[in-house]
């Protein structure tokens, strides 16, 4: 099975709620223009082309009606442009040969007319050549851009590059994180592209609800039967959401401490995985319900207590040249959530993530309290746990106790394992950014934070943020290829995560 024609039957499987009629006919509709603003950046030359090729090579983007603009002010040729991203594409010459050639650059300032009018100019001659009926062509924006500039860029973007939309065209703009800095920067900049563009022509990307097991949160609670009734405070202790790295900050010092693990991590990327994992079942898989879910879950959050937060900046961070001597910057945070509400009473959500670790991974932990009246006297073994690793080898596990083969009644820790390399081996996982630039051309906002999520997420975090930003709390000293500062081992004890001790899951091999 060609990785194309996977994908097809793998988006179909969800039902035909997951996408509804108006998106199987976009394909239909006059000829599609991609226009990459910051084309000459790291973002597009690493992530926004790169998607774009895969999805041109699986067939998702037709040659013969797509074109793809790139718009930056560097001022550089259309192979100029070509040669900065070729090497990103891959080995196959011929295939990546003939995608370059569906590409156009121009060059123009991002808040002055003349560069988007000038845009608007070339991307018209392109449909006009595809016999584009007025009103059915298509523009997707994709912002690669920092959010300073999201404001004069979609003013520009409304006056000089808007099309008729009549016979079933659109214009929609994916914009990149972070949004904003606070819940009032985030309200401000929220404010300024909604008085130009509707929630519906805005998809603002968060790349991890594009992750493969990610997207599968959705399909494992709700359509298998026997997690049903132990996902709840009943049955589940607390619920971790990780994210590790093992090396600093590595050239990205300067941007890194503007923002902060927080801002960076847990606000966005680990919080929407929360949102997954503690949402109540939709009505249906139409974008709104899913996201009317998690938009409750964020209203449910209580306020960050002091004593359920850990701050660490990793020794060495603040020797790079770009950050600032007395930076208070934290690279490492471990948060616990509280969710009101009647299945998650109780819960502690805890939410981790750092820079400078003795490793790299990202995955949901969910362990379950203990078995009353243990018989076996197995508990000091650890509990059952149902992991879900994210990346790197995407996999889910369950680990329970059984009985040690041999003569004698002792039990062990063992796994029953999904190794996606194992069990699906030759079928492609793709890129979150191909799922999502995808999505987004099929009109599907199942996998973007909605206005009013973005601005639930920000009254979460706000009030501890400004408590960092003014210096009032203070981020400790960790260890580089260390757990972490050891407070926060201690909280996750105090909270009432038991860590397994003797036992390691590993990745089985092919």
């Amino acid at each position: 099975m060609g990785s194309g024609q996977w994908m097809v039957e793998r988006r179909s499987s969800f039902g035909n709620d997951s996408f509804p009629k108006e998106h199987e006919t976009d394909s239909e509709s006059g000829c599609l223009s991609i226009i990459v603003l910051g084309a000459s950046g790291d973002l597009a030359k690493k992530k926004t082309f790169p998607a774009l090729y895969h999805l041109y090579r699986q067939g998702f983007l037709d040659s013969n009606e797509v074109h793809i603009f790139g718009y930056a002010r560097t001022k550089i040729s259309d192979d100029d442009l070509r040669d900065r991203i070729r090497g990103y594409l891959g080995k196959d010459a011929e295939h990546v040969s003939k995608f370059l050639q569906l590409i156009k650059y121009v060059s123009g300032s991002y808040d002055s007319e003349d560069g988007f009018q000038l845009l608007d100019k070339e991307i018209s001659q392109h449909e006009e050549s595809k016999n584009s009926a007025e009103g059915s062509s298509r523009r997707l924006f994709y912002l690669a851009l920092p959010p300073s500039v999201y404001p004069p860029v979609c003013r520009m973007i409304k006056k000089c590059c808007m099309n008729n939309s009549d016979l079933g065209g659109w214009t929609r703009i994916v914009i990149e994180k972070p949004f904003g800095k606070d819940l009032e920067s985030a309200e401000n900049l929220s404010a300024q592209i909604g008085e130009l563009f509707e929630e519906a022509q805005l998809y603002r990307i968060d790349h991890y609800l594009g992750k493969e097991l990610v997207q599968n949160l959705l399909v494992l609670r709700f359509a298998n039967r026997f997690f049903l009734p132990l996902w709840n405070r009943d049955n589940i202790a607390n619920v971790q959401i990780v994210f590790r790295e093992d090396f600093g900050t590595e050239g990205r010092g300067g941007y890194f401490d503007e923002y902060g693990i927080i801002r960076d991590i847990i606000q966005n990327h680990l919080l929407q995985v929360l949102c997954l994992v503690a949402m109540e079942k939709p009505v249906s898989l139409k974008p709104e319900h899913i996201r009317d879910e998690k938009v409750k879950v964020l209203q449910s959050v209580l306020p960050i207590q002091d004593n359920e937060f850990v701050l660490g900046q990793y020794e060495g961070y603040r020797d790079d040249p770009t950050v600032p001597d007395q930076s208070n910057t934290p690279t490492f945070a471990t948060v616990v959530l509280r969710i009101h509400n009647e299945r998650w009473e109780g819960v502690p959500f805890i939410l981790k993530a750092g820079k400078a670790l003795n490793s790299r991974k990202a995955e949901i932990r969910v362990q379950f309290k203990d078995v009353p009246g243990d018989i076996f006297k197995c508990q000091k073994q650890g509990r059952n746990e149902f992991v879900i690793r994210l990346q790197p080898l995407e996999a889910m596990y369950m680990k329970l106790t059984v009985k040690q083969p041999g003569l004698e009644m002792s039990t062990v820790q063992s796994e029953l394992d999904l190794s996606y390399m194992q069990r699906y081996q030759g079928v492609p996982i793709p890129e979150a950014y191909e799922r999502l630039i995808l999505d987004t051309i099929r009109g599907d906002q199942q996998h973007f934070v909605r206005r009013d999520e973005l601005k639930a997420a920000w009254e979460i975090f706000t009030p501890l943020l400004h408590r960092i930003d003014s210096g009032e709390m203070k981020p400790k000293d960790y260890q580089p290829g260390s757990r972490g500062p050891v407070e926060a081992d201690e909280l996750l004890a105090k909270v009432g995560y038991v860590q397994t001790h003797g036992y390691i899951w590993i990745p089985p091999t092919l």
